[in-house]
């Protein structure tokens, strides 16, 4: 029988990350008196990287006031985590009293890391409720989700951020300062080919991901980072799109479950008592807090179920065609069970041609422990593989000339640094113009998704879907 249809209550992150492997470190000297009053709406793994945000390098500008959050277990790690380094003492409300918390705590912004199809709601009704809004893409499931978004932005006038953190990659960033230059000229075609392998993207399949009318599937939930890039980068604006693929290697009826040979590597983990698809919660302290025995008994959330199951609705194998106002055009495909982690894009323009290869993870790889590492961006230990080290390249090549290897500044943390840079935008956006535009606001968030939703209507139809039709508003 297909797994019931989680409640609405906000779940794992939408990245597999470990969690916080130390606790934030307090900030130095008194915090100023009048800060950004913050409501935390889902207190599932995601958010911690806004939570250590707010009680470590942006403490002074801005603070925690109040947890919007129906499972209490999950609400109570997080408070422990605040109160073990600011003290204090921050209430918990269901969602159902959004409201009442924003006006009790007097609420100035609301940061929404919900279950994708719960956006639109609480993202609607907090700008009502008059906050401004931070919310974790995708801006929302659905495209009449969407729509209801800019129906309350343009109704209240207030202000809604999509977290992109993958603008602020450096790697990312370089490809689009060649773009922007004018170096390649204009922009005639687009390939961008991503790989999730056997861990990250296996973990779309053991959680809420799974079924497809929560996040949209991986074309919203997932490719909306890339359709974004892909905007950013051009600075274009899709018009139609013609996708094709499904559920190819995940579920009871999927490549692997019918008449898949598992390799020696397959076996040999085995052996020693590894199940390379599943993922160890009680391994790790904080999602064993989070989605343990004591969070599940609440609402019967199961963080590791089998990426085997019958029932499983989202796809794992994805190819598009995607063109642009303009006259450009793009070919995009998403693999969900690669046996390593990277992405390859290529941009063809008038005067040549830019390439960006990138590999966050060669291969898949256990500990003694038998545990796999999460975090892709944050793994240093592949980068001495002969064939497949791990780490970015950028070339980029005129017409008549030869190729030039362009540097790219790696920074410290996840996403090659990117997430420290999105968070500064978040909390304390400099008065500079950004000559890069990094900072997404909801028209962004919406196009991104747009691509996703009018992948997902081709699916459905077998024919191209022009995004004007989907009704967005933008």
């Amino acid at each position: 029988m297909p797994e019931p249809t989680p409640a609405p209550t906000p779940g794992p992150t939408t990245e597999p990350i470990t969690g916080p492997t130390s606790a934030p470190v307090p900030p130095s000297g008194p915090l100023p008196e009048q800060r950004r009053r913050y409501a935390v709406v889902g207190t599932g793994h995601r958010a911690s990287m806004y939570v250590d945000a707010l009680i470590g390098t942006h403490a002074p500008d801005g603070e925690i006031v109040a947890w919007v959050e129906p499972n209490p277990v999950r609400a109570a790690a997080y408070e422990a985590r605040v109160a073990a380094v600011l003290g204090g003492t921050r209430p918990v409300y269901h969602p159902d009293d959004l409201e009442k918390a924003l006006d009790e705590q007097a609420v100035d912004r609301v940061i929404v890391t919900s279950v994708d199809r719960t956006h639109a709601d609480l993202v609607t009704r907090a700008l009502r409720a008059g906050a401004d809004v931070v919310v974790e893409k995708p801006i929302a499931a659905h495209p009449e989700q969407a729509r209801q978004i800019v129906d309350a932005v343009a109704e209240t006038g207030r202000d809604l951020v999509t977290t992109f953190n993958y603008r602020y990659s450096p790697r990312n960033s370089a490809l689009r300062e060649v773009v922007a230059s004018g170096e390649i000229g204009r922009v005639l075609s687009v390939h961008f080919d991503w790989a999730l392998d056997t861990v990250h993207g296996a973990d779309y399949f053991r959680r809420w991901h799974r079924e497809k009318v929560n996040n949209g599937g991986l074309l919203v939930h997932k490719s909306s980072h890339h359709f974004d890039l892909v905007n950013w980068w051009i600075d274009g604006v899709p018009e139609r799109v013609f996708a094709s693929g499904g559920r190819r290697f995940y579920g009871d009826d999927g490549a692997h479950e019918t008449g898949y040979e598992p390799t020696d590597a397959e076996r040999a983990l085995t052996e020693r008592g590894i199940d390379p698809w599943s993922l160890s919660v009680e391994k790790n302290e904080w999602l064993s807090t989070l989605y343990g025995s004591e969070a599940q008994a609440v609402d019967g959330y199961v963080r590791n179920r089998s990426v085997f199951d019958p029932g499983i609705t989202t796809e794992d194998t994805l190819g598009l065609v995607v063109e642009y106002a303009g006259g450009a055009l793009m070919t995009y495909s998403l693999t969900a069970h690669s046996p390593w982690e990277g992405y390859r894009v290529v941009v063809n323009g008038t005067r040549g041609r830019a390439e960006l290869e990138v590999v966050e993870r060669g291969s898949v790889e256990f500990g003694e422990d038998g545990v796999a590492i999460l975090d892709p961006s944050l793994t240093e230990v592949f980068e001495h593989d002969p064939v497949r080290p791990t780490g970015e390249r950028l070339v980029v090549q005129r017409h008549w000339e030869r190729a030039e290897e362009r540097p790219i500044v790696r920074g410290g943390g996840g996403h090659g640094g990117g997430d420290a840079l999105l968070l500064a935008d978040v909390f304390a956006p400099s008065a500079e113009r950004d000559p890069l535009a990094r900072a997404a606001g909801y028209v962004d968030g919406v196009r991104a998704s747009s691509v996703g939703y009018a992948g997902n209507r081709s699916l459905e139809t077998g024919a191209p879907v022009r995004i004007a039709d989907l009704s967005l508003g933008i």
